[in-house]
């Protein structure tokens, strides 16, 4: 994938921009962290503050398959500036049985030092690309209730929820999720 924007500043700042490219095994650690620091800045005042303070990049590296392949194994790619992870975006065939025909985003997290800078955009719309590359109609992803700021990201990229909704143990806490659905290109 050679996706290229140019980046506006920040604390990332770098004058060759982001590109995107497949997640690798030995970048477990750096999307680790990007996760961490996205859901403790994201999640602050849904989620309690003693479990967002307590969240280890370390807990969560371990758990990334990078590098494995096959038609049902989730592909990440990250959002690089150099060699600075900044984002990462996760997709893969529908966990939901009334959605089986569908691609989801399972996960997109983009470092808080990098927001409003298009990583989202352009993670959003390769994770696009790629499920309808693989074939899907269309594509879920889960919003946690109450993140005004993800729901505007998603309504803006097309994305309308579909009235289904669960309570799902996530690391160990439970969450409130509604699921948005958009077609594919």
């Amino acid at each position: 994938m050679a996706s290229s924007i140019g980046h506006h500043g920040g604390m990332g700042s770098s004058s060759s921009g982001v590109r995107l490219r497949r997640a690798e095994p030995n970048d477990n650690d750096a999307v680790a962290t990007v996760h961490v620091r996205s859901w403790q800045a994201a999640y602050r005042g849904l989620l309690p503050d003693d479990y967002l303070e307590a969240l280890e990049a370390s807990d969560r590296a371990s758990r990334y398959t990078f590098g494995d392949v096959g038609s049902v194994a989730p592909v990440t790619t990250v959002a690089v500036d150099g060699q600075v992870i900044c984002g990462f975006a996760t997709t893969g065939p529908c966990r939901d049985s009334d959605a089986s025909d569908a691609g989801e985003v399972l996960g997109i997290y983009v470092d808080p030092d990098w927001w409003d800078q298009g990583v989202g955009r352009m993670l959003i719309r390769d994770a696009r690309d790629r499920m309808a590359a693989q074939g899907f109609p269309d594509a879920v992803l889960r919003v946690l209730v109450g993140n005004e700021r993800a729901k505007r990201f998603y309504r803006l990229d097309g994305w309308i929820p579909d009235g289904q909704r669960r309570d799902e143990v996530v690391h160990g806490m439970t969450v409130d999720e509604l699921r948005y659905r958009r077609p594919l290109p």
